[in-house]
């Protein structure tokens, strides 16, 4: 169920959101969770930003951005330079906006894992959310590899994947994957509608799909498959929220170093980097 102000939402149906975004509202109305929001604004707005991330998901199915471990991982170097542990660090001379767009527009110049796809698709529909000048302003120094690397993007994440909604990110998880492809251990995967998942490298495929890939590159003699974990993730829409009315914040927060600290509030855990 939903709470606004501690009170109970009421007429939904009049909130300025589309026909997916309203699933989304309603799936949570249903759900015997109980989630909180300080305003139907801030419930609007994290419906959106949901809403940019699958947009952002279906526009990287479509790009030529191809699947690629971590020592394969390729970018294209006019923006990026490729780290040896096979992250991607934004150039000096390049604009964060520039380096997240051009990856879409030009994805046949980028080889990357699952997890880091998930970081470009949280920074896309951040980026589509606020504009080129807060984005440039707040993302300095990027740095893209996989969503333990994050910098100066909160996340937050849970342990129920039964409220996974349209845009949370998952894992299903492969714990006899074949040693000599490691990249199979398991498959990061955006929550595009009723059982169907993007994973980069996969696709758009159901749970069983995903599941049924992973279980073909376990090791020999496996009794284990494959399995959905129970991990949810996705930035913290609030502090997004906050962020774009508040340009002292992002002034205070890039300037803090990169070391991460981690937020616990009830079954709620916000890592920030």
């Amino acid at each position: 169920m939903i709470r606004i102000s501690g009170r109970p939402l009421q007429e939904a149906g009049s909130l300025p959101l589309t026909r997916m975004e309203q699933s989304i509202v309603k799936a949570k109305e249903n759900s015997p969770v109980t989630y909180y929001y300080p305003s139907k604004e801030a419930l609007v707005y994290e419906m959106q930003m949901r809403s940019k991330i699958v947009k952002a998901a279906n526009d990287l199915n479509a790009s030529y951005a191809r699947f690629a471990p971590f020592r394969e991982s390729f970018s294209n170097p006019r923006y990026w330079i490729r780290t040896p542990n096979g992250g991607f660090r934004l150039r000096g001379n390049v604009q964060p906006a520039d380096g997240i767009r051009d990856i879409f527009e030009h994805g046949e110049y980028y080889g990357f894992e699952c997890s880091t796809a998930i970081m470009i698709l949280f920074y896309k529909a951040v980026l589509d959310m606020i504009g080129d000048d807060e984005f440039n302003k707040y993302f300095q120094n990027l740095y893209l590899r996989d969503w333990h690397a994050s910098n100066y993007l909160p996340l937050v994440i849970t342990e129920d994947k039964n409220e996974a909604y349209l845009g949370d990110g998952v894992y299903f998880e492969n714990p006899d994957f074949d040693p000599k492809g490691p990249e199979w251990r398991g498959e990061n995967a955006i929550v595009m509608g009723p059982n169907l998942y993007f994973g980069h490298g996969i696709g758009l495929k159901s749970a069983e799909d995903i599941l049924a890939a992973l279980n073909e590159k376990r090791k020999p003699n496996s009794t284990v498959e494959a399995f959905q974990a129970d991990l949810v993730v996705h930035p913290d829409f609030e502090f997004l929220r906050n962020l774009s009315s508040d340009g002292n914040a992002v002034q205070a927060f890039s300037q803090q170093a990169w070391n991460p600290f981690v937020a616990q509030i009830g079954s709620q855990t916000t890592y920030y980097y």
